[in-house]
This record gives structure tokens, C-alpha cells and sequence, in this order.
């Protein structure tokens, strides 16, 4: 499997943009076919670069998690990212867990501090690490993974001192290792602008900094998922949403439309790449990808 740092470098000089999907760990054997059998068949329709699989709070769904990168790249040879995190770990258990990843050959993590169970405020474990910077400089001492971080165009919901703190954060993640940056979700593409900016322009990040998009499938979920990870709903967006009120299939529809008006003006700006939150369906990427011509 290739590195996904070799991934962006190669695809660089000829200008078409890196595509790659996120997958969270179902939590039924029904859920883990739909994914296996047939989201993941019918998005690789499209050639996607890469894919990552997230890792639950707590590590919840770690041998899940690494279940399916197995699966992905040995069933579908496609390069599959691993999340990992800092939470109710040590040291000594991230050491033994990398071990792990390598003998399967899973070469590619994108390392997160990551939310404790059940909520609250972080905490780190003894033994253990406090920052995701400290992660990325662990992993890049025990062997040659392209490690990839989180980056937050909003800034991090927990960073009570602003998002141009939080982006100070990530310039260490970067000094520390990291290989590049996908970004939380956002709906306003000036919030990524802005973000990407300050990065390379005020702080000298060199790295892929890559937005991440996702396709809305109704209102209701939607706000949850932004209410959780701190990202804003632009008022003229808020109020299409409430339009539709429980037409749902209209919403995904406008979801769809909304996400490849965002992913035109991004890759005129120049994006190296473009990471979908899929929710595990491919019906909606799919369909963006066929509007700008990429799948």
C-alpha cells in the first residue's frame, strides 16, 4: 500500500485533485456487510485514492477499526488510513497497538488527541499523552508511517483561547511529523480559505492541507453532527434546511447540489485534495464526484 504522503507528492504536478472517503466502524454485523459489500464497492466505482476508518470514543472500536482497514486494503486493495488516539492509553499500549498496525501492513494513521467516553473533558491517561503532537512525534519514532492530523477551519470547539491558537496547535502537530492535514467539516468555504491562509502563509505550513465535505442528508442530523464537533450552519443554509422540514429526500438532494457548488469553488482555490464524510453511503459522493467530472 502506498503512503499517502507519496500519494499528494505524486499527484501534485499534474493538477487533479487527491479523493479519498471516511468510514466509521458500524456497530452491527449488518452494518459492517452494508459497508464491506456495498458502500465501499460502489464508491470504488469513482478510483478513489485512499479512505480512512474513525476510531469511537475511547477507543471504543479499535480491533473493529482495524478490522476493516484490513479488510479494505486486502478485499479491495484500496490504502485505508487508520484513526488513532490518545485516550485511555499509555506509552506502552500505543507502542504494542503500532506493532499491531504494522504487521498488518497498514502504513498510513491519522493521529488524534480523540474524545473520552461518554463526553467531558479530556483528560490524559498516566503514562500516557496530554497532546496529539505528542502522538505524531511517538509514531514517527517507531517507524516510517505517513501520518496525516486533524485540522479545524472554525478552530477546535475545545480551544477556549480562538481559533488562531488552535491553528498554532497544528503548526506543532506538523513540526512534530505530520505528513498533512484533513480538516473537520465546514459549510462556508471562506472559513477554510482563511484557515489554509494563516497556515501556509503566516505560520509556513508546507503540508496538504485538505478540506473536508460533507453531503447533508436532512436537516435534523445535520445540526447534531455540527452541535457535537463545533461547526456552524451559515443562517442562509439554516434556513433552506428548515424549508424542507421532514422531506428528507429533498434535503439530500439539496445537500448534494450544495457540496459540488462547494467542491467547484475549492478546487479553484487551488485545494490539493478532498476528503468526503460519507456516513458509510455512497449514494451522494457518488453523485458529486459525477458532477465535477471526477469519478
Amino acid at each position: 500500500m502506498q503512503l499517502i504522503r507519496d500519494i499528494y507528492a505524486a499527484r501534485l504536478p499534474g493538477g487533479r485533485p487527491v479523493i479519498s472517503f471516511e468510514f466509521f466502524p458500524p456497530k452491527t454485523a449488518e452494518g459492517d456487510r452494508n459497508l464491506l459489500e456495498k458502500t465501499i464497492p460502489a464508491l470504488l466505482q469513482t478510483r478513489p485514492d485512499y479512505c480512512s476508518v474513525t476510531y469511537g470514543a475511547g477507543g471504543s472500536t479499535r480491533d473493529k477499526t482495524l478490522m476493516i482497514v484490513d479488510r479494505i486494503q486486502g478485499q479491495h486493495g484500496l490504502t485505508a488510513v487508520a484513526h488513532l488516539t490518545c485516550v485511555s492509553a499509555t506509552r506502552e499500549q500505543i507502542g504494542e497497538l503500532l506493532g499491531r498496525i504494522r504487521a498488518l501492513g497498514v502504513k498510513n494513521l491519522l493521529a488524534l488527541r480523540g474524545d473520552p467516553p461518554g463526553g467531558g473533558e479530556f483528560q490524559a491517561s498516566p503514562g500516557g499523552f496530554q497532546f496529539s503532537s505528542e502522538l505524531v512525534r511517538f509514531i514517527r519514532e517507531q517507524g516510517d508511517f505517513s501520518i496525516g492530523v486533524a485540522g479545524f477551519p472554525e478552530g477546535h470547539v475545545a480551544c477556549k483561547e480562538g481559533k488562531h491558537a488552535d491553528w498554532g496547535h497544528l503548526k506543532e502537530k506538523v513540526d512534530a511529523g505530520a505528513d498533512f492535514v484533513l480538516t473537520q467539516l465546514f459549510f462556508d468555504n471562506s472559513d477554510f480559505l482563511q484557515f489554509r491562509d494563516h497556515l501556509t502563509r503566516k505560520l509556513g505550513v508546507s503540508v496538504p492541507i485538505v478540506p473536508g465535505i460533507v453531503s447533508i442528508l436532512n436537516g435534523a442530523q445535520i445540526k447534531r453532527f455540527t452541535a457535537m464537533c463545533g461547526a456552524r450552519i451559515p443562517a442562509p443554509l439554516a434556513a433552506r434546511l428548515d424549508a424542507f422540514g421532514d422531506d428528507d429526500a429533498a434535503a439530500a438532494e439539496f445537500g448534494i447540489e450544495y457540496a459540488t457548488r462547494q467542491c467547484e469553488e475549492l478546487l479553484r482555490a487551488g485545494v490539493p485534495g478532498m476528503h468526503f464524510y460519507t456516513l458509510n453511503k455512497a449514494h451522494s459522493t457518488v453523485r458529486i464526484l459525477n458532477n465535477l467530472g471526477l469519478a
